[in-house]
């Protein structure tokens, strides 16, 4: 007889084995189409009010650099390099924050599975 109250623990606290497979595979599965989806959205951040933008994907892949052309001073090279630094640490939080607001729930399920430790 299952514990109503968690099915994949038996009473005495034991845990249903092949419960606990069905519901990891469930939840890899669904880890798996989550960073699909992040591999394919992209990510924008900018600096100098948009004079950098530099775009990644949401698993942190930098797929391109914009510079607005009044940015470019051959005498400044320097503050053009902080602004792509500061944007593309721009787009690179932005896609920590998406990776952690879709992968989150699925990685945290790992802890309700009646395995201690997990």
């Amino acid at each position: 007889m299952e514990n109503k109250e968690c099915p994949s623990v038996r009473p005495g606290g034991q845990p249903n084995l092949q419960q606990l497979m069905k519901r990891a595979q469930k939840m890899q599965q669904e880890l798996a189409v989550a960073q699909a989806e992040l591999a394919e959205t992209e990510v924008s951040g900018s600096a100098g009010g948009d004079l950098v933008v530099a775009v990644v994907t949401g698993s942190g892949e930098l797929l391109r650099v914009t510079i607005d052309p009044t940015v470019v001073d051959a005498d400044d090279v320097e503050t053009l390099q902080d602004l792509v630094v500061a944007a593309v640490r721009d787009a690179g939080t932005k896609a920590q924050n998406l990776q952690s607001e879709r992968l989150g729930p699925l990685s945290g399920g790992m802890s309700g599975m009646g395995v201690p430790g997990l």
